[in-house]
């Protein structure tokens, strides 16, 4: 057991020291490999240094023979450059000698037709007058190439010229219309584009002015502009005037019928919206005729309307479209100036553009005003109502007229305001001494009508009131303008409003105070009451169908029940006039007596008398009032129930007391009528045709 223990320890060093033994022969192989591959790097490492080596010295030979070729050859590239140059250079500057010479055909035969080509010449004349001008500026050939292009330049001038005068038209009447007509049907207004020159030629002109600005050093094309332009503008606005001068009188229809073939869903279209006319108030003054509220003329001195209103109601209509005809076709003018005209000389040429056709316009607004002052020194003031809806319609397109005349000089600006100053002044004139007319109205008896109806006074001076109905804003304003504040200018539309309402109050003072005096002038107080009480009730039912009674309550808000006072006063005062009738009816100097009691003559002929003066007062009064008139039928039907009311209870009460008295072997010569037929005879009172 001993011995065997101890024997194993050996075996295992001897094991273990050939296992050393054996890796370390291993890594013996391994180092002596590595030094093998080693010694075969750096052989093959010294291989390629000694290649590089000498593929460095062969470049650097190649070097050395290359460079000396490449400077030869760019030298030679140069020189070659050069040449090329030099006899481009020569031949641009040959080029200049025979400018003329190659443009001597196109420049006679001139730019019609071939602009672009034309300009292409211009710019090698012109080329070649800056190469002179330079290089050689004694040469003659620079004299020669100057009057080329002096006379391209020329004809460009008379080609721009030529195209304006050649293509310029007078816009046609009915496209304006269609321009400035609004139909109140539709929501979107369809543009109406006014195209002045066809567009090819507006490309032509426009190149040529760009020219003449840039190289021509040239402005005198702008006055040929403006003169053209402005001759045109003013032949369209001429050409409308005579469109309504020549259709007014066939037909009212001035609009043009061209905007019904665009919409199918409006087979016809709306006339312009009328102004607010003079028709408008004749017509007025016809409703009421026909409602028994006409009056009889009178001759008093104010011109009555009828005749005159086709006439007025053309020329406003006519003055009104070419105003606003002017400002759409000068906004249209402004518009194919600034494509022409250079951008800092637009303001200028445009204030010289339209110069003619507003001084033309503004001409005729004096005339206008001029016309009505005439009328004022004759009296006749129902002239001066042509200016209001001209008034009001200046003043609506103040703002436009300002916006489209932005930039002009002050002179042209303050045109219209000057005219609407004028119009206002002579209006507010006219407005007051009209007022004054009312007041001092002459009382002549073989001016007033025979049979008490209304007084041409009153329905004039109504009609006139009504007239200013549709113009309460301008005439208010017109007021507001000759007050001597000088806040007068930012009254508010109100303070104007009850400015015209003291006015219209004014005016139905003086008319009344007129008529009262007039009425003196009938010997008949009847017939005087009857005057009044138709005139009073006139002017009461106007203001109610006019609605000029709000603007009166304005500042008077009993004014319609003060009418109504006065006219029942006429009417009590008419009544009276039926005392003298009924007078006879009452029992006044009755003799008392008892049945079957004989009267003495003396009674007796009380009776008789009471009857004849009832029987020839009765008779005597519906011949004289059946020839007055009182229009209004509901007015003559009151007073006549009322007449007859009164008179048949007193006549029946009184054959009531007589009828068992005998005063007479005749009664019929004495009660000649039944109460029936004493109704009949009030019934036929202010009846004229009965």
């Amino acid at each position: 057991m001993g011995v065997h223990s101890r024997m194993i320890p050996t075996e295992d060093a001897s094991a273990r020291k050939r296992e050393i033994e054996e890796k370390l022969k291993q890594e013996q192989e391994t180092l002596s490999f590595i030094r093998e591959n080693l010694e075969k790097s750096d052989q093959l490492t010294k291989g390629m240094v000694s290649i590089l080596s000498s593929f460095e010295s062969r470049l650097m030979q190649l070097e050395n023979s290359i460079i000396p070729v490449h400077k030869q050859t760019e030298n030679l590239q140069r020189l070659q450059e050069n040449v090329d140059k030099t006899l481009s250079c020569m031949d641009h500057v040959i080029s200049y000698y025979h400018v003329a010479k190659d443009t001597d055909r196109i420049i006679r035969e001139g730019p019609t037709g071939r602009l672009d080509e034309y300009l292409a010449c211009i710019a090698k004349i012109q080329k070649a007058v800056e190469y002179f001008q330079d290089n050689n500026p004694d040469s003659p050939e620079l004299n020669t190439v100057k009057a080329r292009f002096e006379k391209g330049k020329e004809l460009l001038e008379a080609e721009f010229r030529s195209l304006l005068t050649r293509y310029s038209k007078p816009v046609p009447p009915i496209l304006i219309l269609d321009a400035i007509s609004v139909d109140e049907e539709l929501e979107v207004q369809e543009e109406v584009v006014l195209e002045h020159l066809p567009e090819a030629v507006l490309q032509d002109i426009i190149c040529i002015a760009g020219w003449l600005v840039e190289y021509g050093r040239n402005q005198d094309f702008m006055n040929v502009y403006f003169q053209i332009r402005s001759n045109q503008l003013d032949r369209s606005i001429k050409g409308l005037k005579d469109h309504f001068r020549k259709n007014s009188a066939s037909s009212g229809i001035l609009y043009s019928p061209a905007i019904q073939t665009k919409r199918k869903d409006t087979p016809t279209k709306k006339a312009p919206k009328r102004p607010g006319t003079i028709r408008k108030a004749q017509n007025l003054l016809k409703q009421y005729s026909q409602h028994g509220l006409d009056g009889k003329k009178g001759g008093s001195n104010l011109t009555p309307l009828e005749g005159k209103d086709e006439v007025l109601d053309s020329e406003i209509d006519s003055y009104i479209h070419c105003i606003s005809a002017f400002v759409k076709l000068a906004q249209s003018e402004y518009v194919l100036l600034t494509e022409i005209i250079p951008e800092h000389h637009q303001k200028k040429t445009f204030d010289s553009l339209i110069q003619e056709a507003l001084d033309n316009l503004m001409l005729e607004g004096d005339n206008i005003v001029s016309a009505a002052r005439r009328a004022i020194m004759r009296h006749d003031y129902s002239a001066v109502l042509t200016i209001f809806p001209i008034l009001r319609h200046l003043k609506m397109n103040k703002s436009e007229f300002d916006t489209t005349l932005q930039g002009t000089a002050a002179s042209t600006k303050n045109k219209l305001p000057t005219l609407i100053t004028s119009m206002e002044t002579i209006g507010a004139k006219a407005l007051e001494e009209f007022a004054d007319s009312i007041k001092n109205d002459p009382d002549k008896e073989y001016n007033m009508p025979k049979d008490g109806t209304v007084h041409e006074l009153t329905s004039n001076a109504i009609l006139f009131l009504q007239q200013l109905l549709d113009f309460h804003e301008t005439a208010g304003a017109m007021l507001a303008s000759q007050e001597t504040s000088s806040s007068a200018t930012s009254y508010s539309s109100d303070f104007n409003k009850r400015l015209l309402s003291t006015y219209i109050c004014k005016v139905l003072g003086n008319l009344q105070l007129n008529l009262l005096s007039k009425s003196k002038v009938y010997e008949d107080s009847a017939l005087s009451a009857i005057f009044l009480h138709n005139n009073y009730n006139y002017i009461l039912k106007s203001l109610e169908k006019s609605e000029l009674i709000q603007l009166v309550t304005v500042t008077q808000k009993k004014a319609e029940s003060s009418y109504r006072e006065l006219i029942e006063q006429q009417i009590q005062m008419y009544q009276r006039s039926w005392q003298k009738v009924t007078e006879h009816l009452t029992d006044r100097n009755m003799p008392v007596f008892q049945p079957g009691t004989k009267l003495k003559d003396k009674e007796r002929q009380v009776i008789k008398d009471k009857f004849k003066g009832f029987n020839d007062g009765l008779e005597e009064l519906c011949k004289i009032q059946k020839g007055w008139a009182i229009p209004d039928k509901e007015q003559r039907d009151f007073i006549r129930q009322a007449q007859k009311k009164v008179v048949s209870d007193a006549y029946r009460a009184f054959l009531q007391r007589c009828a068992n008295i005998s005063f007479t072997k005749n009664p019929e010569k004495y009660h000649k009528y039944r109460p029936e037929e004493v109704e009949e005879m009030i019934e036929k009172l202010f009846d004229t045709s009965a």
